[in-house]
């Protein structure tokens, strides 16, 4: 069958079902109507999708860290330092690579190990070993909603034993965890698999249990244009809504320069907003993430935390309604609970500092403008590639190079558009490849990256791009020679 954005029907969707649940014997645990029960008795402050849709009437930005163990115990106690300790408003499971990619087995040993060494010996939490029911001790342990953040193609038994055990967010999409994460996944695959998870994200909307589901925002997570980010984060929506999901958050890698983020944010939640109403998704709540900075971090962590301010100020002025926040040992590898809770204090504390303040000046009206036009250029490509559908449409965009993600390993992904900064920092186009922007876009883009070429009394080259690419490690926003 031809992919295409169609919602799924009750029969093909539980006969495959069957087949996802097979996958590891924890899948036999999952009960949709024990589940719902489940759901139904969770407190309205451990459900996410309630949080986050008071946040955006109050005009409120929440904080959300990354952490995952291997071990049950260890993830609770984790989790609630970060909880009482940290300030967090949300709490996130960070998934080990193994489960990323399905290999069971292997997570298995890492927990066998991690038991022996009396330390985690996974790179996150693997719930699809673990199973319902130590899912749902850590959702009973904690105060506050819990989200699923991974990174993997193939999603569908992880959504299902993570719904099942009382997960109220889940992160992730066929574009955004595919492209910037694996080599050979063909995007037919991953689309249609995610579509399974949204189907699913739909049934317990049925059953009066909203779930929010959150687009993976920064793609490859370094110096990517707006309307890159912007382009999948609605064709996810898109293809979410189409399958029943009524609560999603679009999000942002933050860029560095104040006026293009917060410009970038606000023109996000617009634009998602828009976009599902014109195709007749009427009743989805869009909310905002802001992933502060993705790229290399100061190893020095008083300059770490200055990089982490800035984010923090950025989605702080945009109205974002959460942060996703990063650590000052962010250049070490994975922090200590005390280092994480830090990097939630300092976040915490800016957006209280601005929380009574809004930026608006005409050069934020101005990017704004900017970057609206670009992302409907590439929709309005994307839907005539797709003669009328989006799951189609995305599918030969990126065959196509329409939609270029830049840095990213997939072989299905033209990787022939490079970004590079402006003379002010914003990150522009240096080489559009076949995105399909106009040509007063493509001109401005050209005329800005001229600009930076003849402040630094320099050709306009990849060198640019490279040194954009370390810059903020090094201390500086733009790469100067």
């Amino acid at each position: 069958m031809e992919l295409c954005n169609k919602k799924i029907g009750e029969a093909e969707f539980m006969a495959s079902r069957g087949e996802v649940l097979a996958q590891w014997p924890t899948g036999a645990g999952v009960n949709l109507d024990i589940a719902a029960d489940f759901h139904r008795s969770l407190p309205k402050e451990k459900i996410f999708s309630l949080k986050l849709k008071a946040a955006k009437e109050r005009g409120e930005t929440l904080i959300q860290p990354r952490a995952g163990v291997a071990l049950v115990s260890e993830h609770i106690e984790l989790l609630t330092y970060l909880q009482d300790h940290g300030e967090a408003d949300l709490l996130p499971t960070t998934i080990d690579s193994y489960t990323r990619q399905n290999r069971y087995k292997e997570a298995a040993d890492g927990i066998e190990e991690s038991v022996k060494q009396g330390k985690s010996m996974l790179n996150g939490f693997p719930a699809v070993n673990h199973g319902v029911d130590s899912c749902r001790m850590l959702v009973e342990s904690l105060n506050l909603p819990l989200q699923i953040r991974h990174g993997t193609p193939d999603a569908r038994l992880l959504t299902e034993i993570s719904y099942a055990g009382g997960f109220t967010s889940y992160e992730g999409g066929g574009i955004s965890y595919n492209i910037p994460y694996g080599k050979n996944v063909a995007l037919e695959t991953t689309i249609r698999d995610w579509q399974y998870v949204d189907r699913l994200t739909g049934l317990y909307e049925e059953m009066g249990i909203s779930i929010n589901r959150e687009p993976f925002g920064p793609l490859t997570g370094t110096l990517v244009p707006p309307c890159i980010s912007h382009s999948v984060a609605i064709i996810e929506s898109l293809l979410a809504a189409e399958q029943g999901v009524k609560n999603i958050t679009v999000g942002y890698g933050q860029c560095g320069n104040l006026t293009q983020d917060v410009a970038a944010i606000r023109t996000l939640e617009e634009l998602t907003e828009a976009y599902l109403k014109e195709y007749g998704y009427e009743d989805v709540v869009v909310t905002t993430v802001l992933h502060q900075w993705m790229g290399g971090f100061p190893q020095d962590e008083a300059k770490a935390f200055g990089v982490i301010s800035w984010g923090s100020a950025a989605g702080a002025l945009a109205k974002a309604t959460k942060i996703i926040v990063k650590t000052p040992h962010e250049a070490m590898g994975i922090p200590t609970k005390e280092a994480n809770a830090q990097g939630l204090r300092c976040t915490k504390q800016l957006i209280s500092m601005l929380a009574d303040q809004r930026l608006e000046n005409p050069d934020i009206s101005e990017e704004k403008a900017i970057i609206a036009a670009e992302t409907r250029c590439i929709m309005d490509k994307c839907f005539e590639l797709g003669e009328g559908d989006i799951a189609r449409g995305a599918v030969r965009a990126f065959q196509s190079g329409v939609i270029d993600v830049p840095f990213a390993p997939s072989r299905f992904n033209a990787g022939k558009m490079l970004p590079a900064r402006d003379n002010n920092g914003a990150v522009r186009i240096f080489a559009p490849g076949a995105i399909p922007l106009s040509k007063d876009l493509l001109d401005f883009h050209a005329q800005k990256i001229e600009q930076r070429a003849q402040s630094e009394k320099r050709v306009a080259s990849f060198q640019m791009v490279i040194d954009d690419v370390y810059a903020i490690s090094k201390g500086r926003l733009v790469g100067r020679p």
